[in-house]
């Protein structure tokens, strides 16, 4: 490993040793779902910036890989749709972190009558090197992980989780970004990347790295305000501000004339007709919203109708799209 990436792991083994609730995120949300109970433990050890759980992804027994366990809070969750054995993998390089997990769950068999750790298959294994079978997967998962990652180790990652997904699989990210610049001093400090904090890209920047890779569509499902770093307490001369974006990138064939990315714009037709067919694969109800992709936004404004507004980027996507 990296000098960066040592330090990052010494943070977590930390963390495992010693739950940090102030530690790098702990603000993605807790599921409240019928029978199920979240150990105290695993929330005191909930380090990740948003959720990526989202049920939608989650029909039909899908199989499940989760990389950077934590305390094993999202691996529950994820188990929840899964109860079968080893039907959710979780990797982690840092050794106390699994074995953290594995005391977890045995916690969480006590709380819910339906879970058996056998459900959650822990191996030890590097997000740059995956120890999972090619295509074998429906639905990946990381959640404030690959914001640490500097650029190289970010497509490596990126192209092991592309490599192991089936055809159609999703990817379901939540990491911190940041649309300004910051200066060397802050992106070099191990400590503060490792927090989840100096790593964080440009929401366009991110995207660009996931299409690269070959994820014909991308689904930014959430923005939400994070971090601040000031001056006063950073190495920075001006206030930066950070969000988390929840994201899924979608293993679809990349179309000839480019990836569908979903940034939670909406087409609406208000003209005298009932609906509206621009004759490029799109229908538009009278008065119903559309969800639409960037690209079908810039195709659609491009006709120049009076008759037909598109709104702004709200950063929100929850399916039932154009593309």
């Amino acid at each position: 490993m990296s000098n960066y990436l040592d330090t990052t792991h010494d943070v977590y083994k930390e963390a495992a040793l010693t739950p940090d609730v102030g530690l790098c995120c702990t603000t993605n949300p807790i599921w409240e779902l019928p029978g199920l109970k979240i150990p105290r433990i695993m929330q005191e050890m909930n380090y990740g910036c948003g959720s990526t759980v989202h049920a939608r992804d989650l029909t039909n027994n899908p199989k499940m890989l989760y990389v950077g366990v934590g305390g094993g809070m999202e691996l529950l969750q994820f188990a929840y749709f899964n109860r079968e054995k080893n039907g959710v993998i979780g990797i982690d390089v840092v050794d106390e972190m699994l074995e953290a997990s594995r005391k977890n769950f045995k916690e969480a068999e006590e709380l819910n009558p339906w879970f058996k750790s056998e459900f959650i298959e822990l191996k030890k294994g590097d997000a740059m090197n995956l120890p999972v079978a090619d295509n074998s997967i429906d639905v990946a998962a990381q959640n404030c992980l690959f914001n640490i990652f500097k650029a190289d180790d970010l497509k490596k990652a990126i192209a092991e989780m592309y490599r192991v997904l089936k055809p159609h699989g999703r990817l379901v990210m939540s990491d911190p970004t940041c649309e300004q610049q910051m200066n060397d001093e802050l992106r070099n400090d191990d400590r503060l990347r490792a927090l989840c904090l100096s790593g964080s890209l440009p929401i366009a920047d991110y995207v660009k790295m996931l299409t690269d890779a070959g994820f014909g569509t991308i689904e930014i499902r959430a923005r939400k305000p994070y971090r601040i770093l000031d001056p006063l307490h950073y190495p920075t001369d001006e206030i930066i501000y950070i969000e988390s974006i929840e994201v899924a990138a979608i293993k679809d064939p990349m179309p000839v004339d480019g990836p569908c990315i979903f940034t939670g714009k909406a087409a609406i037709y208000y003209g005298e007709d009932d609906f509206f067919d621009d004759q490029a694969g799109h229908v538009l109800l009278k008065n119903q919203p559309l969800a639409i992709c960037d690209k079908t936004a810039l195709a659609l404004a491009s006709l120049n109708r009076h008759d037909l507004f598109i709104s702004e980027s709200t950063y929100h996507y929850d399916g039932g799209g154009c593309c």
